[in-house]
């Protein structure tokens, strides 16, 4: 049997550590979602007494044995400033499945948010957020150059965490190619595009859609911005018109529905 080539065998190795990869969740919020999701795979949970308290009954349904730790000696290993509310949960990234999967299932219109190097945890956590209000099938980025499951991005997202699917790929222009196969329309935010994003979901009625954003500043690579369908923009009222990358999503995503219910 031949023996496989150096750089495959580092690439499975590099995914099996991937998925042997655990963080921590912090904030009674995140961590209290995370209990109960049935599809978090959940390691250890470290709690002060009255924050054990506060999660009685997403702890007793987890059936996980917590640790409890003193206020004053909250051994996590948490960023400093870390706003922990004396709860955290250590987890393994969640599993959503093939991308197929998630195109073909679930119902209406399907409706996608893709990230060119969006690196900051709070601007994604933010955009899951929007994603999960407007019925978004799923988020997804590059494995490399966007941002990890985090505890930062998790407490920012507010808990869509864990019910938005966030899909980290390979290679984003490949999984481009493979949603426009599967039917999907790729939309890329421009500023300076002419087309506006409602008006482009107008003109395509009952179409699967995906909106690509890039990171502020730079915005949309060479090959990305190609690799869209459509180049389009958020209308804006004055001569000004500059949004954050997690606003931008937000009104892109508003915009992309109201467009569509023409």
């Amino acid at each position: 049997m031949a023996q496989k080539p150096k750089w495959v065998i580092e690439k499975e190795q590099s995914q099996r550590d991937a998925d042997r990869a655990t963080f921590w969740l912090f904030g009674l919020h995140a961590v209290r979602d995370a209990l109960e999701n049935p599809r978090r795979a959940r390691h250890r949970l470290v709690v002060t007494k009255n924050a054990a308290d506060k999660l009685a009954s997403a702890i007793a349904g987890s059936g996980l044995e917590p640790e409890i730790a003193d206020p004053r000696k909250f051994d996590v290993p948490l960023d400093p400033g870390s706003v922990h509310q004396g709860a955290a949960l250590e987890v393994s990234a969640l599993d959503w499945g093939p991308l197929e999967r998630i195109v073909t299932e679930g119902q209406g219109t399907a409706l996608f948010v893709l990230l060119d190097r969006v690196t900051d945890p709070h601007n994604v956590g933010a955009i899951l957020r929007s994603a999960e209000v407007f019925g978004a099938r799923a988020v997804i980025a590059p494995q490399r150059h966007s941002a990890p499951e985090t505890g930062a991005l998790a407490k920012t997202a507010s808990g869509a965490l864990e019910r938005q699917p966030y899909l980290r790929v390979g290679n984003l222009g490949n999984t481009m190619e493979n949603l426009r196969d599967m039917g999907v329309t790729l939309l890329g935010l421009d500023g300076e595009a002419e087309e506006s994003v409602a008006e482009a979901a107008g003109a395509l009625p009952g179409h699967a859609l995906a909106l690509v954003l890039g990171a502020e500043g730079p915005g949309l690579r060479e090959r990305t911005r190609t690799l869209c369908d459509r180049l389009v923009r958020i209308e804006a009222a004055g001569g000004f018109g500059s949004l954050n990358v997690s606003n931008a999503a937000a009104v892109a995503l508003y915009a992309t529905r109201q467009g569509a219910s023409r």
